[in-house]
């Protein structure tokens, strides 16, 4: 069925969302805005930072500018390790290895940040790609990650061999505008309605049904 397996990394490799959303407060606060309820902060793991600053908090484009460098100042320090792999996850990614697949992470996190985090938690070597967005380019979207992990990987032109893997409808419309296919995860931030209506290929509920649905197409 499948040889290339795209991971995203927030809510699909890692529970990320304390890191994320007490980041997200941080910066709000900077910039004279209240926000106690995390829980409702958790809009803001996967989707690129500065299109959520202005679709959920009304903000001008130069104030979410602010809004991202004020975000980074905790989490690129703190915020980043607020996180942990996903039970499961690393003995996933070692027997899909062991079964030949191929596999790489797309993520809209900064390609630095993608890289120590992996890096921490010992799963770096469990992929043959590993790709995140720009940090100098705002507007990067998941399809333009998605394109260079499959250009690295030699896939461009084996499009139907590979599949993203992630939570919300950012990862299922990247995938779409990238022409792969797209399989949703529910145990992380997305709801089955939100992947659903965006239109994923197939949609688990946990990392055990994720593994046993891959390794049906060996």
């Amino acid at each position: 069925m499948y040889q290339v397996l795209l991971f995203d990394l927030d809510g699909t490799l890692t529970a990320s969302g304390e890191g994320i959303t007490k980041s997200v407060q941080y910066a709000l606060r900077k910039l004279g805005r209240e926000a106690e309820d995390l829980k409702a902060l958790e809009v803001f793991v996967g989707p690129p930072l500065l299109e959520q600053f202005v679709r959920y908090c009304g903000m001008s484009e130069e104030e979410a500018v602010k809004g991202v460098h004020y975000y980074r100042e905790r989490y690129n320090v703190t915020g980043l390790f607020e996180n942990r792999p996903y039970e499961g996850i690393r003995e996933m990614l070692e027997t899909l290895n062991g079964k030949g697949y191929t596999l790489g992470v797309a993520s809209s996190k900064p390609d630095g940040l993608v890289k120590r985090i992996l890096e921490h938690f010992g799963l770096t070597g469990y992929f043959q790609e590993i790709v995140g967005s720009d940090p100098d380019k705002m507007k990067m979207s998941k399809a333009d990650v998605i394109e260079i992990v499959l250009d690295r990987l030699g896939y461009q032109d084996r499009r139907e061999a590979a599949v993203m893997i992630g939570d919300r409808n950012q990862d299922v419309n990247g995938a779409r505008q990238a022409g792969i296919s797209c399989i949703g995860v529910t145990y992380g931030y997305g709801s089955y309605e939100e992947l659903s209506e965006a239109g994923a290929d197939k949609i688990v509920k946990s990392v055990k049904e994720l593994e046993e649905y891959l390794l049906k197409g060996q």
